[in-house]
């Protein structure tokens, strides 16, 4: 089946279209990294896992960052 002028015409201004009303997609500036220093961030664990760290009480969050630098092998 062969294209019509009116087909082509209008893929041609959809295209042109799309370029003019897309945003490009923004990087994140870099930042510097500050020996030490936490990020705040959102991570989802199993519940199981959760208890196991949450089981000792207090600094459940230091001893689960203790256990990824472990595995990281930081």
């Amino acid at each position: 089946m062969a294209r019509t002028p009116f087909r082509d015409s209008r893929s041609e201004a959809e295209k042109a279209f799309k370029q003019a009303t897309t945003k490009p997609a923004e990087l994140p500036p870099d930042k510097p990294s500050i020996p030490g220093a936490k990020e705040q961030v959102t991570l989802r664990l199993d519940r199981d896992v959760l208890d196991f760290f949450q089981a000792d009480g207090p600094g459940w969050q230091e001893r689960i960052n203790a256990a990824l630098r472990k595995v990281a092998g930081k």
